[in-house]
């Protein structure tokens, strides 16, 4: 665990080692930055980060950029016959853009990776299941890799049904299990109906990604209740930075940033100004180990909300003994998914803290009408195959979300198998009107 003057000193290093490299050659951030080269200069010079002398760069940004020079884009330090691997967005909340990484900036981003492992106890001894698809999505290589650089034996699941890979689980005897928070409940959702026991199985871990339900308490209990022994492991990243954080050991659904591979910052959406900690804004990032195709100062749209490390204006430590940056309930929900209902502000993370609660809730998806000029939200439900009283459930549903929101929310149950069921990133926030 590094010092905080370590961390700051690490991060000086290279963010002045980054603008060296970048402004030279990437043609990109040249056109990005060409109003304000005075600025750029004076960040070049000094002894720490001057962020605020650099433009903010979207999404939006990176993607009509590769429209405009396909099919990789100008955020390229080196030529291409450079870059060894090429990976893409998922797409979900917008284009889908193309990331090319070195050998160098690669090997660094599993280095990170390995931090993430290792913060979650995992050691050579492990035996780690990947149950998704390998498909052009960054994390699941990187999870492998470390997981291969530890020392341990990795076991993919790509190319499998649901069903095989549970079995395969169970062969196996992997100890350690990487997916998203709403396949690790798919899983045990396959396993019941198969009548596979769980209570069977190895898996001391459950390192989930993709989503915010793993700093979310009633989602990671559910989990942890339908995968007995195994304990919750959070961590998330983005495919145009790389891994961001993992979850503290010592305060479940609290998030550390691998600050010594990021400066980061967070700003309110809106006046793009910092907030104080304790306050959610937008995390912004700037890669610090991945100059070769960079993101600096960029606005990733997650809402987040930083612990008040400070005592008297120096900085503390977290209870785990780290001085990185912690965030108070991991990814709170992103700009672009904020809902106001009633003059209420509803995220996807607000929701699956509320419907998680209940077990005899198998799957779940959020639609959002407009009636007589109305916003109303509506919570589709699927019970439980042995869930007694359905009608009961979606009242004690209603119930929570008067409590906790003072909305009142239609709560519809819906047939067995009705609702869609997801591997990657779950898509349950229907939007259908502006």
């Amino acid at each position: 665990m590094l010092a905080h003057a370590d961390i700051q000193r690490c991060q000086a290093e290279r963010w002045h080692q980054l603008l060296l490299e970048v402004s030279r050659t990437n043609v990109f951030y040249q056109q990005h930055w060409r109003n304000a080269p005075p600025l750029l200069e004076q960040a070049l010079v000094s002894q720490a980060p001057a962020l605020a002398s650099v433009p903010f760069v979207t999404k939006a940004d990176f993607a009509l950029d590769q429209r405009n020079h396909p099919p990789f884009g100008s955020n390229l330090t080196f030529p291409v016959d450079h870059y060894v691997r090429c990976h893409q967005t998922s797409g979900t909340s917008g284009q889908s853009i193309r990331w090319l990484d070195t050998q160098a900036s690669w090997s660094a981003m599993v280095d990170q990776w390995v931090e993430v492992l290792q913060a979650a106890g995992v050691c050579s001894s492990d035996r780690v299941y990947c149950a998704f698809s390998f498909g052009p999505f960054l994390g699941f290589w990187l999870a492998f890799e470390a997981a291969a650089r530890l020392g341990c034996l990795c076991i993919p699941g790509g190319g499998l049904s649901s069903s095989t890979r549970v079995r395969s689980i169970l062969e196996t005897g992997a100890s350690i299990l990487c997916c998203t928070p709403t396949y690790a409940l798919r899983l045990a959702e396959v396993a019941q109906a198969e009548g596979l026991d769980l209570a069977r199985s190895q898996v001391r871990v459950i390192v989930v990604a993709g989503e915010s339900g793993g700093s979310v308490p009633s989602t990671r209990q559910t989990i942890q209740e339908r995968w007995p022994g195994a304990k919750v492991f959070d961590h998330h990243g983005m495919t145009e930075v790389g891994p961001v954080t993992y979850q503290c050991p010592v305060t479940p659904g609290r998030l550390h940033v691998l600050e010594s591979a990021y400066l980061t910052e967070i700003i309110d959406p809106a006046t793009l100004q910092p907030v104080p900690a304790g306050q959610v804004g937008e995390l912004v990032l700037t890669t610090l180990n991945r100059s070769a195709s960079p993101a600096i100062r960029y606005r990733t749209g997650d809402l987040v909300r930083a612990v008040d490390q400070t005592d008297s204006t120096r900085p503390t430590a977290c209870a785990c003994g780290r001085f990185e940056l912690a965030l108070d309930g991991g990814i709170l929900g992103r700009c672009d998914e904020m809902v106001v209902v009633r003059g209420v502000n509803v995220y996807p993370s607000t929701v699956e803290a509320i419907v998680r609660v209940e077990p005899d809730v198998l799957e779940y998806r959020v639609r959002f009408e407009r009636v007589k000029a109305m916003l109303e939200m509506i919570l589709e439900i699927e019970p439980q195959p042995a869930c007694a009283a359905p009608t009961l459930l979606a009242e004690r549903l209603q119930g929570r979300f008067k409590d906790q929101l003072g909305l009142r929310v239609q709560v519809d149950c819906m047939p067995p198998g009705t609702l869609p069921r997801f591997e990657m990133k779950a898509k349950r926030w229907i939007v259908s009107c502006p």
